[in-house]
């Protein structure tokens, strides 16, 4: 693998830009801009207590979660709202409303069933991200009109219903019918493509953290397309996965990443991100850097 350490592949054209809206915030997706940290706290999956909360009707921990992860540094959150014996197109409704009345960060609508992911971006005021489609024929037909429809960009996984493919050749191979389906065939902006590399557990195999780098150089590479993904999935079944999470993103971020879905509530990862953003010039004058520590300065003496 070769880092890209910023480079375009759209010679000429400069880097692509992904654009989200909530009401009355912009946010920006770009190889030229701060890594994007997409909050991932608002997902029900392995909490029971929320879950249970949930089919009760009860959205209070969402406001604590939102609240969390706007002091963490989020500037996106996605919202999942799976939770089994559930209408998860009502909940979905519900969940996007409660986040917009607590913030004006934009959204990433998560959800595996369409009916839900069109409910929500009906409901959502804004310029949402879908996650997400994978390069799957029926989910390319089923979710990209509504992509297209609502005017969002989406998250595109390189797996099909053959496989998750363990091999960069594979997944870039993916990648390219994912972006002709949605360019020519659904008239979607290479912009408002963003790719998920697929981030694997390390704990299960040790060459997957560098199959996936190759990957995320390789989209960036050859199409300049923005990139997340599940960041706390690399160290799933690992201890100390914090750190783990921490040194992953900037290896990450140096080969082209431009966002990711991680806990930002967790102040090591987020600080590793910043200081990447940093060594990568993507903070100029280190101003961010130096205004956060500053601002935890002035926190602790009080």
């Amino acid at each position: 693998m070769s880092p890209a350490w910023g480079s375009s592949a759209l010679a000429g054209s400069g880097p692509l830009h992904t654009v989200l809206r909530s009401a009355t915030k912009e946010v920006v997706i770009g190889s030229d801009q701060r890594f994007c940290v997409i909050g991932e706290r608002i997902n029900p999956t392995g909490r029971k207590t929320f879950q249970a909360q949930l089919r009760e009707g009860d959205l209070s921990a969402i406001e604590r979660d939102v609240e969390a992860q706007v002091a963490g540094g989020a500037d996106v959150l996605d919202v999942n709202m799976g939770v089994p014996l559930t209408d998860e197109a009502d909940l979905l409704v519900r969940a996007i409303q409660v986040v917009q009345a607590r913030t004006d960060l934009p959204v990433c609508i998560d959800s595996s069933v369409v009916e839900a992911l069109e409910a929500g971006l009906e409901a959502y005021q804004g310029r949402a991200l879908v996650n997400s489609v994978t390069a799957e024929d029926e989910r390319l037909e089923a979710i990209l009109p509504l992509v297209k429809k609502h005017d969002a960009a989406v998250i595109a996984l390189p797996n099909d219903a053959d496989e998750i493919p363990m091999e960069s050749g594979k997944r870039l191979e993916l990648v390219e019918k994912i972006v002709r389906v949605a360019t020519q065939e659904y008239g979607i902006a290479l912009q408002d493509i963003v790719i998920d590399p697929l981030a694997m557990p390390i704990g299960a195999d040790s060459t997957v953290g560098i199959t996936t780098l190759e990957t995320v150089a390789g989209v960036h590479e050859r199409w300049g397309l923005n990139m997340t993904c599940g960041a706390s999935n690399v160290s799933f079944g690992m201890p100390g996965r914090h750190a783990i999470n921490a040194a992953w993103l900037p290896l990450a971020m140096a080969a082209g990443m431009t966002s990711a879905i991680m806990d930002a509530r967790t102040a090591e990862v987020v600080d590793a991100v910043r200081a990447a953003d940093l060594l990568l010039g993507h903070d100029e004058w280190g101003m961010s850097w130096i205004g956060t520590h500053r601002a935890r300065q002035a926190a602790a003496a009080t």
